[in-house]
């Protein structure tokens, strides 16, 4: 089994492994073990997508999800991609956020030419064209904070994956 990781600055970590068993053996294994009366963690299942969440007692905020989805690339190999990333819910909050952002920065911007055009007081735009970058920054960096506050949470649901794929 050969993991390929791609760069650890991403917020929402990226890998893919290639199996030499086909996608119909390898869901199966996951639905197996997902599926046991001793498994604490839930996981949903759709076609060649396994999304498995970390148990509901030990949930945060920042709480990872693995997805995964599984390719067939032939009779015996598939080939299995997974991302960690937050909750779908977190994502959008901090998608929003950044539009938000973005579209601020966009209108203080046409603001500030505006009143640079008509002689009038520029401090407000200017302020504000200062404040947002900084903002996105503060943005990227909360979600490195929220990245290793779930940090040991991945590293379990990682191991689960790979003990899943190796038996």
């Amino acid at each position: 089994m050969e993991e390929k990781i791609n760069s650890p600055i991403h917020l929402r970590p990226r890998f893919t492994i290639d199996l030499v068993e086909n996608q119909d053996e390898v869901i199966g294994k996951f639905k197996k073990v997902l599926s046991e009366t001793n498994n604490k963690f839930p996981a949903k299942f759709v076609d060649g997508h396994i999304i498995i969440d970390v148990p509901k007692r030990e949930e945060h905020f920042w709480s990872p999800q693995l997805n995964l989805e599984i390719e067939s690339l032939g009779e015996n190999k598939s080939l299995l991609k997974g991302l960690f990333g937050p909750k779908p819910q977190v994502w959008t909050l901090f998608m929003f956020i950044h539009f938000i952002v973005g579209i601020a920065f966009l209108s203080f911007g046409v603001m500030l030419y505006v009143k640079l055009s008509l002689d009038k007081s520029i401090i407000l735009p200017l302020m504000m064209l200062i404040f947002l970058p900084l903002l996105w920054v503060l943005l990227y960096f909360l979600g490195r904070i929220g990245k290793s506050t779930g940090h040991h949470q991945m590293d379990d649901l990682h191991d689960l994956m790979t003990n899943i794929i190796e038996n």
